[in-house]
């Protein structure tokens, strides 16, 4: 559990618990020094990095986004009914805060919504601007890596139920195991009784799934290859941007999207006085997209402690919103 260090900023009350350069160091050399060379994906989003990912869900070919609002606007009464009255709402990665907006204004006298993200600067933006909107409302911020444990901060008010708010198709980024351990810190987040309504991916055409990661603008191959920005200006890196290229295809065999920066050169860099050879082709992997089944991921849901109560899709099957419960005791 990571120490609670609570600071105050215009009217919220931050928990900061920014990952320090010292552990984004530690993450990137370890990464590096691979045989297979990974960077974990919570560093694609800084404060440019969340820029960039907005901009991606916007684009034509990124279905997600677009379906997942379609999903809610269809079906928002049925989930703030399943939900409850008087929530206490945690949304893991709040992004610009669009969807908490939809849900906050749906549920019946929701008491605190807790928004956790690993920008400060965009988290306090949102957070903010939620604060200004829903005044009945009390906006908890915390900055933090919602991969590792942290400390909910408690509302004025007792809630109801505790609900964890995970949409997108975030779930997917993490490995089978990693996505239950997840699961299961959601269970340990909203105690007996609590809920999770979360946002997944649902298997279907490989194209339609590849022309999501990397679309005709470029976009997505800034946001990826901004990690490598991210690493020099934090860290004095040496990388060339120049060249690497984006690359994501779908491995059909996983059920997931790798997505990765190639190497178009050989070229060695260095960081933090560690020097790090790569070779033509060699990539560097940056992000795991899973897509699941409804049954695979209720089996997973079920071995981390939780139930599926509802499952809402659109008509074509694309994406999936989906309501768990936790065993009451």
């Amino acid at each position: 559990m990571s120490k609670t260090n609570t600071v105050t900023d215009g009217d919220l009350d931050l928990v900061d618990l920014e990952p320090k350069r010292q552990q984004f160091r530690h993450d990137v050399l370890e990464g590096l020094a691979r045989p297979e060379k990974r960077l974990p994906t919570q560093y694609l989003y800084d404060e440019r990095g969340s820029e960039l990912f907005e901009q991606i869900c916007e684009l034509d070919e990124y279905y997600p986004t677009r379906t997942e609002l379609g999903i809610f606007e269809t079906h928002i009464a049925e989930m703030a009914e399943a939900i409850g009255p008087e929530a206490l709402v945690i949304e893991y990665g709040s992004g610009t805060g669009l969807k908490p907006r939809i849900l906050l204004r749906a549920l019946e006298r929701p008491v605190a919504y807790v928004p956790v993200e690993i920008s400060r600067a965009h988290l306090l933006r949102s957070a903010e601007a939620l604060n200004a909107d829903f005044p009945n409302v009390e906006v908890l911020p915390v900055c933090a890596d919602f991969t590792q444990p942290f400390e909910i901060p408690s509302p004025s008010k007792p809630p109801r139920r505790r609900l964890v708010f995970f949409p997108g198709s975030t779930i997917g980024n993490f490995s089978p195991d990693d996505a239950k351990r997840l699961l299961g810190q959601m269970v340990d987040d909203v105690g007996p009784g609590g809920a999770v309504l979360i946002g997944v991916d649902l298997q279907k055409d490989p194209r339609t799934i590849e022309r999501a990661y990397d679309d005709a603008k470029g976009v997505t191959a800034a946001f990826n290859l901004n990690l490598l920005r991210r690493i020099n200006e934090e860290l004095g890196g040496n990388f060339d941007l120049a060249r690497f290229r984006h690359r994501a295809r779908y491995d059909q065999e996983g059920g997931r999207v790798v997505m990765q920066l190639v190497s178009t050169a050989p070229q060695s860099t260095t960081i933090a006085g560690e020097r790090f050879e790569l070779a033509e082709g060699e990539a560097i992997t940056t992000e795991y997209s899973h897509k699941y089944t409804l049954e695979s991921f209720a089996a997973m849901a079920s071995s981390a402690g939780l139930r599926v109560e509802q499952a809402w899709m659109d008509a074509n099957r694309l994406f999936s919103v989906q309501y768990l419960q936790t065993a009451a005791r």
